[in-house]
C-alpha cells in the first residue's frame, strides 16, 4: 500500500465513521428550534437522540453478519440508501413523532458505515497497526463535532432546523461516490456463512466466548459512553441555563471537541511505549478523578459557564485514548468473523449511549447535574469492569488455550 493510497484509504474510513457523529452533533443546535416548531418540549426532542441511538445499536448487529457473509461494498450501499431517503423524511417532518420515526431509520441506515468501517480496519491492515488506524481514524472523526454543531448553528439560523437533514443527505451522497470509486473491496463474500438466525447467533457466540473482546467491548462501551451524556444535555445547560445562542453554542461544542482530537495524536505516542491495556487502566483512573471533581464542583456550585467548560474539557480528553485502544483489544483475536465482532462492539458502545442519553432526560432538572453526573457513573462503570475483567483474562489465559479458529472446529 503505497502512502497515497493509505491516506485515501483511512479519509474514506473516517468519513464512514463520520456519518453518525455528524448526524448526532448537526442538530443539536436546532433543539430549541424545533421544540418550538414542533409544539413540543426539549426533553421530547431528546428522545429523538435517544431513538437514533437505539437505531445504531440495533443496525449494526443486522449489518455484522450481512458484510461477512456479503462482502463489504454491497451492505454498505443499501445502507447508505436508507439514510439518504430517511434523511429526508426527518426534514419533512411534521410532528416530534414523525422526527422520532424518521430518525430511528436514519440510523439503521448510516450505522452500516461504523460497522464497515471497522471491519475494514482489520481486513485491510496488520493486527500491529490496528490501534494506530483507530487512532487516526478518531482523528478523522473527531473533526466532526468542531464542524458539525457549527455548521447546524448557522444553517439553522439561515434557513431553519429543517435544512440541517438536508445537508446530511448531500454529505452522504459525497462519501458514497468515494465509497464506489476508491474504497477497497476487504474480504470478499463467504458463501459458507449462512444468514439463519441460529448460524448468525452462532456467529455472535462465537465472538462473545472470547473473554478479550467481551472484556474490552463492555469496557469500551460503558467508558466512551460518557460523552452521549454530554451531547444529550449540554444544548439544555448551555442554551438555557447559560443563556447562549445557536451559533455560540456551536462554537463551544467545537472547543470541547479539541479535548478528543488532542489525545488521538498522544496515543500514537503512547503505544511506542505502553500496552493498550496500561493506556485504558491509567486514562480511567485520571477521567475517574477528574469526574468526581467535575460532579462535586457542580452540586456545590463552583463552576460558571466557563469553569464548566474547563471541567468538561479536562474529562473529554479521556475519550480520545480510551476508544481506538478499547476497538483494537476487542477486534484482535478475530479475522473471518471481524464483521460480526464489529457490529457487536458498536452495537454494545451505541446501546449503552442510548440509555445514558435517556437517562440524562429522565433526571432532566434544569442544572447540570444530571449531565455530569451520568458521565461519570459511566466512567466509574467501565473501570470496574476492566478490573474485573482483566483478572478473568489472566486466569483463563493460563489454564486454556482460547482462539478464534479452535472456537471455529468445535463448531
Amino acid at each position: 500500500m503505497t502512502r497515497r493510497q493509505h491516506f485515501i484509504i483511512i479519509l474514506i474510513l473516517g468519513t464512514l465513521s463520520t456519518i453518525s457523529p455528524f448526524s448526532i452533533d448537526m442538530y443539536l443546535p436546532g433543539f430549541p428550534a424545533i421544540a418550538k416548531d414542533l409544539h413540543t418540549s426539549i426533553s421530547q426532542v431528546q428522545l429523538s437522540l435517544t431513538a437514533y441511538l437505539v437505531g445504531i445499536s440495533v443496525g449494526q448487529l443486522l449489518y455484522g453478519p450481512l458484510l461477512d457473509r456479503f462482502g463489504r461494498k454491497l451492505p454498505l450501499y443499501a445502507g447508505l440508501a436508507v439514510y439518504l431517503l430517511a434523511s429526508i423524511g426527518c426534514a419533512v417532518s411534521t410532528s416530534i413523532d414523525m422526527l422520532i420515526a424518521m430518525r430511528l431509520f436514519q440510523a439503521l441506515g448510516g450505522c452500516v458505515g461504523l460497522v464497515a468501517a471497522q471491519a475494514l480496519v482489520r481486513d485491510l491492515f496488520p493486527v500491529n497497526q490496528i490501534a494506530q488506524v483507530f487512532s487516526l481514524l478518531t482523528l478523522v472523526v473527531a473533526v466532526s463535532p468542531m464542524i458539525a454543531p457549527t455548521v447546524g448553528g448557522y444553517a439553522t439560523i439561515a434557513l431553519g432546523w429543517h435544512s440541517i437533514f438536508l445537508i446530511l443527505a448531500v454529505i452522504t451522497g459525497l462519501i458514497l461516490v468515494g465509497v464506489y470509486f476508491a474504497l477497497p473491496d476487504g474480504k470478499q463474500p463467504d458463501a459458507s456463512l449462512s444468514l439463519r438466525p441460529k448460524a448468525v447467533l452462532g456467529s455472535f457466540f462465537t465472538v462473545l466466548k472470547q473473554p478479550q473482546f467481551l472484556v474490552y467491548a463492555l469496557v469500551g462501551g460503558l467508558a466512551t459512553s460518557a460523552p452521549f451524556a454530554f451531547l444529550a444535555g449540554s444544548s439544555d445547560v448551555f442554551m438555557n441555563i447559560y443563556k447562549v445562542n445557536e451559533q455560540e453554542y456551536g462554537w463551544i461544542f467545537a472547543i470541547l471537541s479539541v479535548a478528543v482530537i488532542a489525545p488521538t495524536q498522544l496515543n500514537r505516542f503512547f503505544l511506542k511505549r505502553f500496552t493498550s491495556e496500561q493506556i485504558i487502566f491509567a486514562t480511567l483512573r485520571y477521567q475517574a478523578v477528574v469526574g468526581a471533581l467535575l460532579v462535586f464542583g457542580t452540586w456545590a456550585g463552583w463552576y460558571g459557564q466557563y469553569g464548566l467548560m474547563v471541567m468538561l474539557f479536562l474529562f473529554l480528553c479521556g475519550q480520545g485514548i480510551t476508544g481506538p485502544n478499547a476497538s483494537a483489544l476487542s477486534l484482535a483475536p478475530f479475522v473471518r468473523h471481524a464483521g460480526s465482532a464489529a457490529a457487536l462492539m458498536g452495537s454494545f458502545r451505541m446501546g449503552f449511549g442510548a440509555c445514558v442519553s435517556a437517562a440524562v432526560s429522565v433526571l432532566h432538572n434544569n442544572t447540570a447535574l444530571p449531565m455530569v453526573g451520568v458521565m461519570l457513573t459511566c466512567v466509574l462503570s467501565g473501570l470496574l469492569i476492566l478490573l474485573i475483567g482483566q483478572r478473568t483474562i489472566q486466569h483463563r489465559s493460563r489454564h486454556e488455550d482460547v482462539n478464534e479458529p479452535l472456537a471455529e472446529v468445535m463448531l
